[in-house]
């Protein structure tokens, strides 16, 4: 059992936890503040947290330290936040905090890395307004992007999220689903010009 401090908190990382406790047994071992919780969570969705914030980092140390973090935001949000969906809660916390990482270490020197691409390739799909005015648009603008995904055939989708969630090459996309680099690096870029068109037609560019 490794031990884990993390802003004055103690918690166990137990490679014993078993494998099958529920998302819903989890949750109410945080509302119960039982450090368990850490253990559980850093044993089922470890490996898929450690995805989203390794291909943001690339460096192994600072994805450890952002996935500790991500721990123990999660210890800090539950409750009153109650996650029906505990591994996309979790992944959404550790890519923002990856993102902040990474944009408060690129700060000065953007343009290099997988990363900086994809937030340029995003920028032209999403306006500029500085902390995004207001979380009701921030709140409308992922509710039309996740409704645009709907309409699109599964592979597609696949390919968008790959790229735009998880922040994976066209190479690394193309060995995922198992189609070429340039097929692959062409479905991104008519999906994110599809986006665009339809952000537009909602009135939302």
């Amino acid at each position: 059992m490794d031990i884990c401090v993390k802003s004055g908190v103690t918690f166990m990382r137990d490679n014993t936890a078993p494998e099958n406790i529920s998302d819903g047994e989890i949750v109410e071992l945080f509302f119960e503040r039982n450090e368990r919780a850490i253990a559980y969570v850093s044993r089922k969705y470890g490996s898929y947290c450690g995805t989203v914030v390794q291909n943001i980092l690339k460096d192994p140390q600072d994805a450890e330290e952002c996935l500790n973090d991500t721990w123990l935001k999660a210890w800090e949000s539950i409750p009153p936040a109650k996650p029906r969906n505990l591994g996309g809660f979790l992944a959404r916390i550790a890519k923002n905090i990856s993102l902040n990482r990474y944009e408060r270490d690129h700060a000065e020197k953007r343009g290099g890395g997988e990363i900086a691409l994809v937030l340029d390739e995003l920028a032209e799909c999403v306006a500029d307004k500085g902390n995004v005015e207001k979380n009701y648009e921030r709140k409308i603008l992922t509710e039309a992007i996740n409704e645009f995904l709907k309409t699109l055939p599964r592979i597609k989708r696949d390919i968008f999220v790959l790229r735009y969630w998880y922040c994976l090459s066209a190479a690394q996309i193309a060995e995922r689903v198992g189609v070429t680099r340039s097929n692959a690096a062409v479905t991104v870029t008519r999906t994110r010009r599809a986006l665009m068109g339809y952000l537009e037609k909602r009135g939302l560019l």
